[in-house]
């Protein structure tokens, strides 16, 4: 298991592609079954959702047979809903340009604590810095954003506007200001040197066992991830030429067409 393949992360990953479809808490026995073949063992399991449990996006419960279990939180379900638009979308660059949201916060000195927080979110979210205290994004991430900053109880501090960049600079130069492009860059390159290999290996076979189907989508769905949050879906014509975001949003494509369906056979067996 690569560094950035957590057991935490590795658990959260699986309860976005599958765990999310259970009709009840997904049993501890289950999930211990479901994460071995990602190099998961059973006390990693079990630590880790007792974290996500004290996070509040685990919660405790029992299955219809009587096993403990684990399900999703209603916080830990709008996360997943909020990730899909973005893991699940067309390639980032293929957006056109629909203008900005445009976060303005403002915390009190006597709870200064907060900002960390809300510029920590924010960055989170994939916004970039136009000024200090200014933070902007593609103004198709305002739900989104709204969303997270109801939840942690920061909207009071915020305002959101929606506008559009009128100079001075070309807003191409202004995004280049706002964004690490090449650390971004760097990113999907990352992804692809990993998960492109994987695809070709698919590509050339003609099964789809599906624990091998499930252990490499799992893999790259847990990489894949984070990507559309670092890289926040800026329109193509604001992007460096060559720009590796359409591959990689390609290759990730590829492998969930491929793999995702093939992997649910071995979460749920019975259905097969």
């Amino acid at each position: 298991m690569s560094e950035q393949h957590t057991p935490r992360s590795l658990i959260v990953t699986f309860y976005g592609a599958y765990g999310r479809a259970a009709p009840g808490p997904v049993p501890v026995a289950d999930l211990v079954r479901l994460l071995a073949p990602v190099g998961v063992d059973a006390p990693s399991v079990r630590s880790s959702v007792s974290r996500l449990k004290r996070r509040e996006l685990l919660v405790p419960g029992r299955t219809a047979a009587g096993a403990a279990g684990y399900a999703l939180s209603p916080d830990a379900r709008q996360l997943l809903e909020d990730g899909d638009r973005r893991i699940y979308a067309s390639p980032p660059s293929a957006r056109q340009d629909g203008g900005w949201v445009l976060a303005v916060f403002s915390v009190p000195e006597s709870e200064r604590q907060k900002r960390h927080v809300l510029r920590s979110r924010l960055a989170g979210l994939g916004f970039g810095t136009a000024a200090p205290g200014v933070w902007i994004a593609p103004a198709h991430l305002y739900e989104e954003t709204r969303h997270t900053l109801e939840r942690l109880q920061l909207a009071s501090y915020v305002d959101l506007f929606r506008g559009e960049h009128l100079g001075f600079a070309a807003t191409a130069d202004a995004v280049a200001r706002w964004w690490d492009l090449s650390s971004i860059a760097k990113e999907h390159e990352a992804f692809l040197d990993r998960h492109e290999p994987v695809l070709r290996a698919w590509q050339a076979r003609t099964d789809t066992p599906p624990e091998e189907a499930y252990r490499d989508y799992l893999l790259a769905l847990d990489s894949w991830r984070r990507l559309p949050y670092a890289d926040p879906g800026l329109p193509g014509e604001l992007l460096p030429d060559g720009w590796p975001g359409d591959r990689s949003a390609e290759v990730f494509a590829a492998l969930d067409g491929r793999l995702r369906d093939a992997g649910a056979r071995f979460v749920t067996p019975g259905d097969s």
